[in-house]
């Protein structure tokens, strides 16, 4: 459509309308996190083989969803320094693992943050607060600590967090 003076106020109008409702939408999906906000943690339904196989074999083999694709890249450049491991991998096994990760990252992230650790977003912090999770349960030995999902998630190796699958350890 060309610009004239007869069309541009439906123009302005429509990028005015068009930008309140972004705002209010990225408003809306990162207010409470602050745009820190797992999008799709259930596992894919098509999962990576060599991930599951790899990043099991130390600790759960954590949904891509909980975290922002720039995380995930941040993570899997840093394998050799792993939390404490050398988690090195082939450089194709690097590149198929994060290819993975990426492409199912979480779809609702729209904050500048990338925390290295699904235990430093603001969404995990806000859901594991003092007054969701009482602080014995953290030195229970069954726990170890807040990267232990499955401790308390019953069904965290599928990927599934929600509060109807929580049984705190005794």
């Amino acid at each position: 459509m060309a610009i004239n003076s007869k069309n541009l106020s439906p123009i302005l109008a429509a990028a005015v309308f068009a930008l309140g409702m972004t705002m209010s939408a990225a408003q809306a999906d990162g207010g409470k996190y602050g745009g820190e906000n797992r999008g799709k943690p259930l596992q894919p339904a098509q999962v990576n083989a060599k991930w599951q196989q790899e990043c099991s074999s130390c600790h759960i083999a954590y949904a891509p969803g909980l975290m922002s694709a720039d995380s995930w890249r941040k993570v899997m450049e840093g394998l050799d320094k792993h939390f404490g491991t050398d988690a090195s991998l082939t450089s194709e096994e690097n590149k198929e693992i994060t290819d993975f990760l990426v492409k199912n990252a979480s779809n609702r992230w729209s904050a500048s943050t990338a925390p290295l650790k699904i235990t430093e977003a603001a969404w995990f912090k806000s859901e594991h607060d003092a007054r969701e999770v009482p602080p014995a349960v953290w030195q229970n030995p069954l726990v170890k600590s807040p990267a232990t999902c499955q401790a308390c998630h019953t069904q965290a190796e599928r990927g599934d967090f929600s509060e109807r699958n929580i049984k705190l350890p005794k």
